[in-house]
């Protein structure tokens, strides 16, 4: 699945965010560069290997754009954890945002 983002936030500070975000989720990085970033493990069930390649670039000279792909088939459980990493990264570029459920 591919899901992207843009953000104000650093290129840099959303590397860094992501390469705390997904160790958390027992994801093993497999390739670092100095714009994207790869992870390969299991997340949730079934136990499957996935891989997830996040990449970064700055649109515009205003916005960070984040791309990420993952190996997954479908709405898995790591395409769910890369939309809470995109809401974390909501969060960074305005603390005061809140977010609610939309019913």
């Amino acid at each position: 699945m591919k899901h992207f983002h843009r953000t104000s936030v650093m290129p840099d500070v959303v590397l860094r965010e992501a390469d705390a975000f997904f160790a958390e989720l027992g994801m093993n990085a497999t390739s670092t560069a100095s714009r994207a970033r790869s992870w390969e493990g299991v997340v949730g069930t079934p136990e499957e290997p996935v891989s997830l390649t996040l990449t970064v670039k700055m649109e515009g000279g205003h916005y960070t754009f984040v791309e990420a792909h993952s190996s997954a088939m479908g709405e898995s459980r790591l395409d769910r954890n890369v939309k809470k990493f995109f809401v974390r990264l909501h969060r960074l570029a305005d603390p005061r945002h809140a977010t609610a459920a939309a019913y």
